[in-house]
C-alpha cells in the first residue's frame, strides 16, 4: 500500500477531495434567495440550478466509469478539482441566471471527474483489512460536503455576499488540488487487471447494460437521490418562508444534511451483521416517505409545528441514509464480473444524476402549481413506492447471486 506524505494517509485526502467537490453542489441552496433577489431567478430556474450541476453526471457517468483507469484515476482527480475552481470563482463574477447556468453545468463534469475515480484509487490506496470501513467513511462525502455549505453558506453570504461564497469555494477547491498533488500518489493497478479493464471497455459496456443488477442498483439510486435532493435542497428556500432568518434556516438545514451520515455509516455496520440488503432498502424508502409527509402535508390547511416538521425532515435524511450505503454493496455484488464494478458505479451515478435533475424542478412545479409546499410530499411518496418495488428485486437477484456463488 501507498506511503503516507505528512503523516497522512492517501485515503483520508481523496475522501476530503470529495468533500470539497459536494461543497459545490451544496452551495446553491442557502444562495438561493439571495440569488432570486439579486438576479432575479424564478422558483423553477432555481430548480434547474440546483439540478444542472448533475448535467456531466447524466451524459458523462457511465463514459467515465469505463475509462477512468485508462485516462489515470489521480489525474482525473486533479482535472475535475481545477476545474471547480475556475468554474466557481467565475461564477462569482456572472450577472444572470444563463450565465450561473452554464458554469454550474461545467461544476457538474468538475464534480464528476472528482467523486467517479475515487472509490478505485481508495481501494489502491488502503490495505484489504482497511477497505469497507474507509469506503464507509467516504460513503459520507455527499451529506458532509451538503451540511457544510448549508451551515458555513448563510453566514459567508450575509457577512459578505453570494459572490465571495463563490470565489471562497473556488479556493478551497484549489487547496483540495494542492493536497491531492502532494498526498496521493499515482498508484497503478496490476498489469493484468488493468489490460482487462483498458482493453475490453466494449464488452464490458455490452457485459453492464445486458445484466438486471447495474440497471437496479442504478434505478433505485436514482429513485433516492432525486427525492433527497429536492427535499434537502429547498430546505433554505422553505424556511425563509416561514420567517427563519438565514442563519438559523443554514442551521436547520445542515442539521438534516448531516443526519444523512449516521444512516450511511449505519448501512454498512447492519450489513455486516446479516441485515438484508432488501430490508435496509425498505425501512429507508419507507421513513423517507412518512417524513416527507409530516413534514410537508397539511390537514385543513394545518400543518404540523415547525417542531415536529424539522423532526421528521430529519428522519427522512437519517433513515433515509441507509439506501446509499447499502447500493453501493449491492453494486459490488451485483455488478456481473469484476472488471464491470467501475462501470455499474459509473450507471449509477448517471442514473442517481439524472434523478437529481429532474426531482428538484418537478418538485418546484408542484410547490407553484399548488400554491405552496403542501403537495410535494405527493412526488416523494410516489418515488419511494418505486424504490421499494426495485428494493424487491434487488432482493431477489441477490438471492439469485448468492445461489450461483
Amino acid at each position: 500500500m501507498s506511503k503516507h506524505r505528512f503523516g497522512i494517509h492517501p485515503s483520508w485526502v481523496i475522501v476530503f477531495a470529495g468533500v470539497c467537490a459536494a461543497l459545490h453542489v451544496g452551495k446553491l441552496p442557502p444562495a438561493l434567495p439571495v440569488l432570486q433577489d439579486a438576479l432575479g431567478i424564478t422558483l423553477v430556474q432555481a430548480g434547474f440550478l440546483l439540478s444542472a450541476v448533475q448535467v456531466a453526471s447524466m451524459t458523462l457517468g457511465l463514459a467515465v466509469g469505463l475509462s477512468a483507469d485508462s485516462l489515470g484515476l489521480r489525474r482525473s482527480m486533479l482535472v475535475g478539482l481545477a476545474l471547480l475552481s475556475v468554474a466557481s470563482i467565475s461564477g462569482g463574477f456572472v450577472a444572470d441566471a444563463s450565465g450561473l447556468l452554464v458554469l454550474r453545468a461545467l461544476e457538474g463534469l468538475g464534480f464528476l471527474l472528482v467523486v467517479m475515480p475515487a472509490p478505485a484509487l481508495i481501494r489502491r490506496t488502503v490495505d484489504a483489512s482497511q477497505l469497507s470501513g474507509r469506503m464507509g467513511w467516504w460513503g459520507t462525502y455527499m451529506p458532509t460536503g451538503s451540511a457544510l455549505a448549508l451551515l458555513l453558506g448563510p453566514w459567508v453570504i450575509a457577512g459578505l455576499n453570494w459572490s465571495a461564497w463563490w470565489w471562497l469555494l473556488g479556493a478551497v477547491a484549489a487547496l483540495a488540488w494542492i493536497a491531492v498533488w502532494l498526498c496521493v500518489p499515482d498508484v497503478q493497478p496490476p498489469t493484468s487487471t488493468h489490460n482487462t479493464v483498458s482493453d475490453a471497455w466494449p464488452k464490458r459496456l455490452a457485459l453492464t447494460l445486458r445484466s438486471p443488477g447495474p440497471w437496479l442498483v442504478a434505478l433505485t439510486f436514482a429513485v433516492y437521490s432525486s427525492q433527497w435532493l429536492a427535499v434537502v435542497g429547498f430546505l433554505p428556500t422553505v424556511y425563509a418562508e416561514l420567517g427563519l432568518t438565514a442563519g438559523m434556516a443554514g442551521v436547520l438545514s445542515a442539521c438534516v444534511a448531516l443526519a444523512n451520515v449516521s444512516g450511511n455509516i449505519m448501512s454498512g455496520r447492519l450489513l455486516q451483521r446479516g441485515w438484508p440488503a432488501q430490508r435496509l432498502l425498505s425501512i429507508g424508502f419507507a421513513c423517507m416517505t412518512l417524513g416527507a409527509v409530516g413534514a410537508y402535508a397539511t390537514w385543513q390547511g394545518e400543518g404540523l409545528p415547525t417542531s415536529l416538521r424539522f423532526a421528521c425532515v430529519v428522519m427522512f435524511s437519517a433513515v433515509g441514509g441507509l439506501i446509499p450505503g447499502t447500493l453501493f454493496s449491492c453494486a459490488l455484488r451485483l455488478a456481473p464480473s469484476e472488471g464491470t464494478v467501475s462501470t455499474t458505479v459509473g450507471y449509477m451515478q448517471q442514473l442517481s444524476a439524472l434523478g437529481q435533475f429532474a426531482g428538484p424542478p418537478l418538485v418546484a412545479w408542484v410547490a407553484a402549481s399548488a400554491g405552496g409546499w403542501q403537495w410535494t410530499w405527493a412526488v416523494t411518496a410516489t418515488l419511494s413506492l418505486a424504490g421499494a418495488v426495485l428494493a424487491h428485486f434487488i432482493g431477489r437477484a441477490l438471492h439469485k447471486k448468492e445461489k450461483h456463488d
